[in-house]
């Protein structure tokens, strides 16, 4: 029997009206479009690769390809714990972090539940609220940060969840762990708060804190932790969540039993063994981020303290038009209007060349003195 409704009118309305996620251009797509050599710096990826230990592990690995991965992580989960001093019923595994964010909100999330997070921070979180039937509640940024203040008063007896970026993508800021105290004192009991630290690898600041310790306090929490940044794993899509048992036991009755590759819970293990990769990168990223923040500053754009391996620019010209010039030059940069800062773009710490490549690329856009005709050093 033919249908009587359009497929249009059978999907839910609240899934019809979503605006999907937009991923980073790839750089075969744009080699291929405009014929060009081109560099991305669009993704906040590790420019160093993976630790070449994670490399030799997953190579020796494909050769169990034909079986399915253990479910449940055990091996990876148990040199987790061990890192974290937690034990393993405060771990579960995600295909990335991602993932996890769209499992807690089937969770915590239905009509009538409003999920709390901020404007410009991860689009992945009010995407996954409005994916479970629930309404999105985002609060502006204060100063390109989390403004907790406001987030709290925001708490009504509809919320239910609650998701922090620290550091926030995509601005690159963070607030105090005395500022996060502050804010778990006004959530109420019932309400999960989701503190996403993709980023926390890279901060140095000694106001950070240790939100595990929270967690360990049996505070309704989960901390989102991934191998895509600072691990160089971004391709193999492993992330991780700690949380309360109780938490982690919901999570694990909803996920897929086979949603983290054999391949990538390999991977991961071996790069948790490279503390040599881990600082190199670190380090790495600490000279290329101090280049790009003082170069992009003093071509006149407006640069944002980043605790990050990425900077938020605003350039005082449309993003898009800047974001399209770089193209051509075969540089891909991340315009920011899909994640609700409409004046930004993002750029991502890249090798020595890439970081100079694109300074000089906007230099070029911009009509202005390039690095190498200024005689600057240009650093990492």
């Amino acid at each position: 029997m033919p249908l009587k409704k359009s497929l249009e009118e059978l999907v839910p309305s609240y899934v019809a009206g979503i605006r999907p996620y937009v991923p980073g251009k790839p750089v075969e797509e744009v080699e291929r479009e405009l014929g060009v050599t081109a560099i991305k710096l669009a993704s906040n990826e590790n420019p160093l690769g993976p630790s070449p230990k994670a490399v030799e592990a997953a190579t020796r690995s494909l050769t169990q390809s034909h079986r399915y991965p253990d479910a449940g992580g055990y091996y990876l989960r148990e040199k987790l714990a061990a890192r974290h001093n937690v034990s393993m019923d405060h771990l579960v595994l995600g295909a990335g972090s991602t993932e996890l964010i769209q499992l807690l909100c089937h969770i915590y999330v239905g009509p009538g539940v409003r999920g709390l997070g901020s404007e410009g921070s991860f689009v992945m979180f009010p995407l996954a609220v409005h994916v479970a039937g629930g309404e999105p509640v985002l609060v502006p940024l204060r100063d390109y940060t989390f403004d907790l203040d406001s987030m709290a008063a925001r708490i009504d007896d509809s919320t239910r969840i609650i998701y922090l970026a620290n550091p926030n993508n995509p601005t690159g800021t963070m607030f105090t762990a005395e500022a996060f105290e502050r804010f778990l004192d006004k959530v109420p009991e019932d309400v999960l708060v989701v503190l996403d630290e993709a980023y926390c690898d890279y901060v140095e600041s000694p106001d950070y804190g240790d939100s595990l310790e929270h967690v360990l306090a049996g505070r309704y929490l989960i901390i989102l932790r991934t191998f895509s940044k600072i691990y160089g794993l971004a391709g193999l899509r492993v992330g991780y969540g700690i949380g309360h048992p109780e938490i982690i036991s919901a999570l694990n009755k909803i996920r897929s039993p086979f949603n983290v590759a054999g391949i990538s819970q390999v991977a991961a293990r071996a790069a948790l063994e490279d503390a040599e990769h881990v600082q190199r990168s670190r380090e790495s990223n600490r000279r290329g981020l101090a280049f790009l923040t003082r170069e992009l500053a003093d071509l006149g754009l407006k640069v944002v303290p980043s605790a990050t391996n990425f900077v938020y620019v605003e350039t005082g010209h449309p993003p898009k038009q800047v974001y399209k010039a770089l193209l051509h030059e075969g540089v891909i940069v991340r315009p920011l209007g899909w994640m609700g800062m409409p004046d930004g773009l993002r750029v991502s710490v890249g090798t020595k060349e890439e970081n100079r490549r694109v300074v000089e690329a906007l230099a070029g856009f911009l009509h202005v003195a390039r690095p190498t005709e200024r005689k600057v050093n240009l650093g990492g």
